[in-house]
């Protein structure tokens, strides 16, 4: 069985790892991390700015993991950090994030509103020290492996209505772009291109990648 840490507070994005990999041999925990996020700076293609903050969550869960594990904490055989932006609709070196409060939500919405917009996310998968996998030698000699995947979402156009349901469901807290596509935002918005994983915060690509550790029993018994 591959241990699996999801390094994030997102109850959603677990439960869809559970159903998608559980059957083909993970055993998925969570726990946020502690650290706080470093802000993105705007001016880089959006991809570049969500690559940069995933990576700064990769070398803290890292840290994080080493803590844990010198007080007898579980130890995994993969960590999962991941990071999502929205790319304005007009400026692809604007990102938008999560919104603090409802006014920015609404904000938000309304640049949204009746327009299409990429989802880039980047997720860094993690491999403890001594695992002989190719990828990038983190802090404590971790491994990484950092995947970056997009996805296209349109929204209609909302309607006071709409946008004081989406507002007040509160649905928008802790959601890039302030919105959920697999919740009460599905009304009103829906995928044009790439994978709904992506836009629900963990790169396709990654998902891929471990579905093909799950799979290879040779790939898999090195770890």
């Amino acid at each position: 069985m591959l241990r699996i840490l999801l390094a994030s507070k997102s109850e959603r994005r677990l439960e869809w790892l559970d159903q998608n990999l559980s059957l083909l041999g993970a055993k998925i925990d969570s726990r946020p991390l502690l650290a706080s996020e470093i802000n993105a700076i705007q001016g880089l293609d959006v991809r570049k700015q969500v690559e940069m903050v995933c990576r700064d969550k990769a070398g803290n869960a890292v840290i994080e993991q080493s803590i844990s594990e010198s007080g007898d904490g579980v130890k995994y055989d993969v960590i999962l950090v991941s990071d999502t932006m929205i790319e304005d609709p007009d400026d692809p070196r604007l990102s938008i994030g999560k919104p603090n409060n409802e006014l920015v939500a609404t904000s938000i919405l309304l640049r949204l509103s009746g327009r299409r917009h990429k989802v880039w996310t980047s997720t860094s998968v993690l491999f403890p020290p001594g695992t002989e996998k190719a990828g990038k030698i983190i802090g404590g000699g971790w491994i990484e492996k950092n995947y970056t995947s997009s996805a296209t979402v349109e929204f209609s156009e909302l309607n006071q209505d709409s946008m004081e349901e989406l507002v007040s469901s509160e649905s928008w807290r802790g959601k890039a772009g302030g919105y959920d596509l697999a919740g009460i935002a599905g009304k009103y918005c829906h995928l044009i291109e790439g994978e709904e994983v992506t836009v629900l915060g963990i790169s396709g690509e990654s998902i891929e990648y471990l579905k093909f550790i799950l799979s290879d029993e040779s790939y898999f018994s090195e770890l």
